[in-house]
């Protein structure tokens, strides 16, 4: 909740126009049940979404503004896309729009949905930057495909579009929603440049232009740092209580749910409505608070942690400064410890450490530079393993496909250029290649981990699967029984076929966003890079992929604050290890919740412009247990 008016949240300002005076329903659903396709007594993978559903969203003075809480992607998205006419009724009129229909308005002008949360990527509405040089983002140099905010706002994002005029209407209403969502400044800036936040408020601006009457935004809040996140929910808010239009958000159990929010929709894994109703009748607490007896975080660490000696560095950063002509996006201060400005960072072997910052901080552009994305990479001065990109005297620099080999990287940057073709297998088989399409070279170790990992994971990436995966069956079974069932499945590895035939782009978009992270760590790299890696997983996929990053196939699980040993581990059989001391790790997440219990070192970027130098720090344990940790990181201690 913020405390007084932001200088960029401008005073609401209603442009008077016509409203029907209806106070019919906008939505009305009666008991309703939905499907993906058309259902048939045949087709056993078109499971019932939603059975029996009840809702109406009023109109008219009745303030209602309202949340879709899930632990499930799927589950929000599936919910507001039913709230948006997508999926099949059953019966076709349970579903209705009395509203919409007095005031002769279809539903593609009447309500729109804007998704965060799913189907996400690098782009801003129908604009795509996939297929575009990956550091192009970092140059400064203007593309003729580099549409600005008015371009995206007004819909001239074709390279061969014709040239048209807005009319008088068009010119009020681009006024009205840069006004609203303070974009002004922002229209002659290439959409590419944009913060994660300054695109949040374009892709809603992009909807408003045409004044729907229903606005449905899937995960607005999910990626953003604190301080974007309470700006941009008193923009909602003055959306939502204009009712022009009325809004309805979708949030995780673990996000705090906007005081201005009076209503909520609980959903669970499987598609059902929980509760549903008033918030404060409901009760629905925002956050969960771990127990006083708890004695381990949710991936196996105790709350007090002391971070192991460095090793060798990894990633030396001695008085960095990025430019473009003017303008430094990072390294704009005066460290007092050291005799030259810009930054002054390091990473060592064993190290598990964590960069935040507001949006627009710094943390891509820091980044891109360890990733050598950033075309600035071969001049400034950054060590990577102990050398610079160019030779230097007595030196061989080190080349892009040397750090390939060595860095494990998952981001949403990398997601939106992963190929979507390949299958299961052959993107995790694709940490041993130059590149994703390239060919793998696997040693048997190799392929034993991949496997391995596949098997830990079945049940998360291959959702369709009708048989419990062969590690649930390993559990429930006697020592002497799941060394026979491990045997016969290592075999022919008959129980992974499902692998070879599921591709990436079939996945739902949490599955998707654990191959990454897996893909990420399966080879286990001297570095691990984890930028918002979790960010759209779902909450018990969330926690076993950070368990098993900790704990590999050690631990099965967590509950009430134990640690259970694998079934695997009795066995003797475990592949697949947690972190070890040889290794890094670099997080970047605006979540709490995302962040791995073992990191323990911090650097906090400062606001664009303020001049600070960067505060740095050291976490007890992990930050789930230690509730403290993360507004100390915050400055808000």
């Amino acid at each position: 909740m913020l405390s007084g008016r932001r200088a960029w949240l401008p005073a609401w300002k209603t442009v008077p126009f016509c409203r029907h005076s209806s106070t019919k329903p906008l939505i009305q659903i009666e008991n309703a049940t939905f499907y993906r396709n058309y259902p048939s007594s045949t087709d056993l993978h078109n499971p019932p979404l939603f059975a029996s559903l009840e809702f109406i969203l009023a109109n008219g003075t009745a303030k209602q503004h309202w949340s879709v809480i899930s632990p499930s992607s799927v589950a929000r998205t599936t919910l507001l896309q039913i709230l948006a006419g997508q999926h099949i009724c059953q019966p076709p009129t349970a579903r209705s729009y009395p509203y919409l229909s007095d005031i002769a308005t279809s539903l593609h002008h009447g309500i729109k949905y804007v998704g965060f949360d799913a189907e996400r990527g690098n782009n801003v509405g129908g604009t795509s930057v996939r297929g575009a040089y990956l550091s192009a983002r970092y140059e400064s140099r203007r593309e003729e495909t580099d549409f600005t905010v008015r371009d995206y706002l007004t819909g001239h994002t074709e390279l061969n579009a014709l040239e048209r005029v807005e009319d008088a209407v068009d010119q009020a209403a681009l006024a009205r929603v840069t006004e609203q969502l303070d974009l002004g400044r922002l229209l002659g800036m290439p959409v590419t440049n944009l913060s994660n936040g300054q695109t949040r408020r374009a892709r809603i601006a992009k909807a408003l232009i045409d004044r729907p009457e229903v606005l449905l935004l899937d995960g607005p809040f999910m990626g953003l740092d604190p301080n974007t996140l309470a700006r941009l929910s008193e923009v909602l808010r003055e959306l939502a209580e204009s009712s022009q239009p009325k809004v309805v958000i979708s949030l995780r159990p673990e996000d705090v749910v906007p005081h201005w929010i009076n209503h909520t929709v609980t959903v669970d894994e499987d598609l059902r409505v929980v509760k549903q109703g008033e918030k404060n009748v409901i009760q629905q607490s925002g956050t969960s608070t771990p127990s006083t007896a708890q004695q381990l975080s949710r991936d196996g660490f105790p709350k007090q942690l002391p971070s192991p000696p460095p090793g060798d560095a990894v990633v030396e950063m001695t008085g960095v400064r990025v430019s473009y002509g003017s303008k430094t996006v990072l390294g704009d201060w005066h460290a007092a410890s050291s005799l030259t400005s810009g930054l002054h960072w390091s990473l060592h072997r064993g190290q598990r450490a964590g960069i935040f910052g507001p949006n627009g901080s710094g943390k891509t552009t820091m980044l891109s530079l360890i990733t050598s994305d950033h075309p600035q990479a071969y001049s400034l001065p950054v060590k990577l393993f102990g050398r610079s990109r160019l030779p230097e005297k007595g030196e061989k620099g080190i080349s892009v496909f040397d750090l390939q080999q060595r860095m494990g990287h998952s981001s949403p940057e990398v997601h939106a250029f992963f190929p979507r073709q390949i299958t299961v297998r052959r993107a995790l088989e694709s940490a041993w290649a130059d590149a994703p399409l390239a060919k793998p070279k696997l040693s048997d170790e190799a392929k034993q981990r991949v496997a391995a990992t596949l098997r830990w994971f079945a049940r998360d990436l291959s959702p369709k699967a009708d048989d419990a995966p062969l590690i649930e069956k390993l559990e429930r079974s006697s020592v002497a029984a799941a060394e026979t069932l491990l045997e016969s499945a290592q075999v022919n590895e008959s129980d992974l076929a499902w692998a070879k035939e599921t591709r990436f782009g079939e996945l739902p978009f949490s599955s998707q966003r654990l191959l990454l992270f897996l893909h990420a760590i399966v080879a286990h790299p001297e570095l691990v890079i984890l930028d918002e890696a979790f960010s759209g997983m779902d909450e018990v996929v969330r926690d076993k992929a950070l368990l098993f990053l900790s704990q590999g196939e050690k631990v099965s699980r967590v509950a009430d604050g134990i640690a259970y040993e694998s079934m695997l581990s009795k066995l003797g059989k475990d592949t697949m290890t947690g972190l070890t001391d040889q290794q890094a790790l670099l997080v970047i997440s605006h979540a709490k919740e995302d962040v791995p219990g073992c990191v323990r070192e911090w650097i906090c970027l400062p606001e664009p412009g303020e001049g600070w130098e960067p505060r740095t720090g050291m976490l007890a344990g992990p930050l789930e247990l230690n509730l403290k940790g993360w507004d100390e990181i915050w400055g808000r201690s």
